[in-house]
């Protein structure tokens, strides 16, 4: 798909999200649907230190809680089966179900989740792309959840932060794609259309489409930047992914993908006494919802890894499973068959 001027007016038609002006807690998100082989996201983690990531395999018919803290809990039974990557064990940050699906975390520091209502059931952001992932086989269904305002989304405290603060990214096997924002004290902010193909981080979603418009590969006149900040990766990952060529296969489909993602990547620097916090890149996944694939590099190991979510067994009544990247440095191709039974982690719940 090219993207034009004219339609949306201007930046607006090129589909684009969230950048940020600083590195700290940066990541990036693609989506490429219109290559003719499959539709694949591709997800940089781009944190500080080692969130000591696992992938899990969760089949159907778990009963969870939305881990609020307080007694109006959200409660639901999963209905689909999802392979997720956890961070620090305490919450899905990225994953794919069964149907597709794909839920990405990203930093956003301008999310507010406003006060907490007790008359919402709560959901704790360690569990909101689990949720989706858990009960959504489209991006239409998982919108449109959302925009009933069935719960509340509800923070807590993560390694080196008071609180999390990220928006979400759903993409799902039709090619469809939504960026859901909160904000200005719990203002709910859908972006739903299968164009918005890059998300990184701050600002919100409509502060970068005027920005975009400053590039000259966008209309503007300014060259296509080069910096580390999310600002030059948004506008890097969009010019990009637009000038693919069509692959022949699925391989050169995925490879064109991480071609992308790591060209976004934040590199290893030395540290930076004015930015303590700034990230670099830790690990990347491509997810491929035509498939069910689920693609898993760390950068700190030469290999990429893969699960192919078909040949899992999902049934209610299965154990969780848990496949063990930590302690697990030499895997290497297919590891679908290596998920081992293990207990669940706990999902963070709300507050301190």
């Amino acid at each position: 798909m090219r993207w034009h001027r004219g339609l949306m007016g201007g930046a607006a038609a090129l589909a684009i999200v969230a950048t940020a002006p600083s590195l700290a807690h940066a990541c990036s998100r693609v989506l490429w649907a219109d290559n003719g082989q499959a539709v694949v996201t591709g997800r940089n983690m781009d944190w500080p230190e080692d969130m000591k990531t696992d992938l899990w395999a969760f089949p159907r018919g778990i009963s969870r809680k939305g881990g609020s803290g307080d007694n109006n809990e959200l409660a639901w039974t999963s209905k689909y089966g999802s392979v997720a990557a956890a961070v620090y064990n305490m919450a899905t940050g990225d994953g794919i179900n069964e149907k597709g699906l794909v839920a990405n975390l990203l930093w956003l520091s301008e999310s507010d989740y406003g006060k907490r209502d007790g008359s919402k059931p709560g959901l704790a952001l360690s569990l909101w792309a689990q949720y989706n992932l858990d009960n959504f086989a489209t991006v239409d269904e998982a919108v449109a959840d959302i925009a009933r305002g069935g719960y509340q989304l509800v923070t807590a405290a993560m390694p080196g932060h008071a609180k999390a603060t990220v928006h979400l990214s759903l993409s799902d096997a039709s090619g469809d794609s939504a960026i859901i924002e909160i904000v200005d004290g719990g203002q709910v902010r859908i972006h739903h259309d299968r164009r918005y193909l890059v998300m990184t981080n701050s600002p919100p979603f409509a502060e970068q489409l005027a920005n975009l418009e400053k590039y000259h590969v966008f209309g503007g006149g300014q060259p296509l930047p080069g910096t580390s900040e999310a600002s030059d990766r948004f506008v890097r990952a969009a010019y990009y992914i637009q000038n693919q060529t069509k692959p022949a296969d699925l391989r050169q489909t995925v490879a064109r993908v991480l071609s992308v993602m790591r060209n976004v990547a934040q590199p290893f620097v030395q540290p930076d006494p004015n930015r303590p916090e700034a990230s670099h890149t830790i690990w990347r996944t491509v997810a491929d919802s035509t498939n069910r694939l689920y693609f898993y590099e760390s950068t700190l190991s030469p290999n990429i890894v893969w699960v192919g979510l078909d040949g899992l067994d999902f049934s209610a009544g299965q154990p969780v499973r848990k496949l063990d990247l930590v302690n697990s440095g030499d895997l290497v191709g297919d590891v679908t068959g290596q998920f081992r039974p293990a207990e669940a982690f706990v999902f963070k719940t709300a507050g301190p």
